[in-house]
């Protein structure tokens, strides 16, 4: 696996609102400088297609929705190790992503991953915009990334 080779991969459906949040943040991440080892990449709703991903890369950020009690626009940092360790509801792909970690850890292929996931309400309308409460969220999103690259 190389080292000091980084991926940020928003994650989302772009059609259903603010389920797409990790790709939105990706789009607008795609304007700013980055790192000559950092890539950028629009995983739309991930699986196991992106499991190639995990050989090239020693660290991967994921940029997601979920779906959870707190109030919508709420920001998280994990560190996951095992499927397990993920959020309960990671929104419409929840399972794909599962699987496709549990996947990497079985293969012995698993990079450093970071999930950052912003909270959305369960129910999302077909609509490309994002709302404002999460629109509002994606500088936020955007400096956690920075940090964790830092």
């Amino acid at each position: 696996m190389p080292f000091n080779k980084t991926l940020i991969l928003g994650l989302g459906n772009f059609l259903l609102q603010d389920e797409g949040v990790g790709v939105h943040a990706l789009k607008e991440m795609g304007k700013l400088q980055w790192p000559d080892h950092v890539d950028l990449l629009d995983g739309g709703t991930g699986g196991f297609v992106l499991l190639s991903l995990f050989q090239e890369y020693s660290t991967i950020i994921i940029i997601d929705a979920a779906i959870s009690n707190e109030l919508p626009g709420t920001v998280h940092v994990i560190k996951p190790k095992f499927a397990k360790d993920f959020p309960k509801s990671l929104s419409t792909h929840e399972l794909g992503l599962k699987d496709l970690i549990e996947t990497a850890i079985l293969l012995n292929k698993m990079p450093e991953i970071h999930l950052v996931t912003c909270t959305i309400h369960p129910q999302q309308k077909m609509n490309i915009q994002l709302s404002r409460e999460i629109e509002y969220k994606i500088p936020e999103i955007i400096r956690k990334v920075e940090q964790i690259i830092r």
